[in-house]
């Protein structure tokens, strides 16, 4: 028997040596195939690995793009928000009531438009049981309520005209109150300005005082050490005197 590639072969004794060579290219086959197969599983992980970081790295980009988009969905509708409370306080004006009063008039309108047509109708029905001409009726009916909207449609245009108006007259104040404003920032800049130049002017004033102070000190204690060093020199020369006649006494 021979063992080739983990199979059991029978080989007669004349075959010896094509068996051997035959499970020599046999096991160089398999050492070649197993090889390949590391080499491969190799690859499969540095595959996957590079698929995980990029996948990681993707990953990272895409949550990264979604908080900048959420950040500036977030700012886009924050400055929506801004600009629609401006337009609101600029609309309603100071008191903040325009707005709802033209809301509450339109409503007005709305419902007298509706009991217009309700009384229009039950005309219509109570003619009907009188039996009465209802189709003049309803002509000139519809001739007063085409008339009727149309006044009030002109008074709406000119009430709207009016609000332009009057919106054209809060811009203006508004651009003035800015133009103020913008005056009043540049005027306190400059005050701001005008305050630390004077601070500083002071505060060279009172450091040049001091320095002068500091001079004067030092001469005078210059003087005070001439002074002292002449009163050194008379005690010196008043104990000389003192030695001479002490001696001159004693004969010397």
């Amino acid at each position: 028997q021979c063992v080739c590639a983990f199979v059991v072969y029978r080989v007669e004794k004349n075959n010896k040596k094509q068996c051997k060579e035959g499970r020599k290219e046999r096991i160089d086959k398999m050492n070649e195939r197993e090889k390949r197969n590391e080499n491969l599983e190799e690859r499969k992980k540095k595959g996957e690995q590079g698929r995980r970081s990029q996948g990681e790295r993707e990953g990272e980009r895409e949550r990264l793009k979604r908080e900048r988009e959420r950040d500036s969905e977030g700012r886009r509708k924050r400055e929506e928000w801004e600009e629609g409370r401006k337009e609101e306080t600029v609309k309603n004006g100071e008191g903040g009531g325009r707005e709802r009063e033209r809301r509450r008039e339109r409503r007005r309108e709305k419902v007298l438009r509706i009991e217009r047509g309700r009384k229009a109708k039950s005309d219509r029905n109570k003619l009907i049981e009188r039996g009465g001409n209802t189709q003049g009726d309803r002509t000139g009916e519809r001739e007063r309520d085409r008339q009727t909207d149309r006044q009030t449609e002109k008074e709406v245009e000119r009430e709207r005209e009016r609000e332009r108006e009057r919106e054209k007259v809060r811009e203006r104040e508004g651009e003035r109150e800015r133009i103020g404003e913008r005056e009043d920032r540049q005027t306190e800049k400059k005050r701001g300005r005008e305050r630390n130049r004077k601070n500083e002017t002071k505060r060279e004033r009172v450091s040049e005082r001091e320095r002068t102070r500091e001079r004067k000190r030092e001469r005078e204690r210059w003087r005070e050490r001439g002074r002292e060093r002449e009163r050194e020199r008379e005690r010196e020369m008043e104990r000389e005197r003192e030695m001479r006649k002490l001696l001159f006494q004693n004969g010397v």
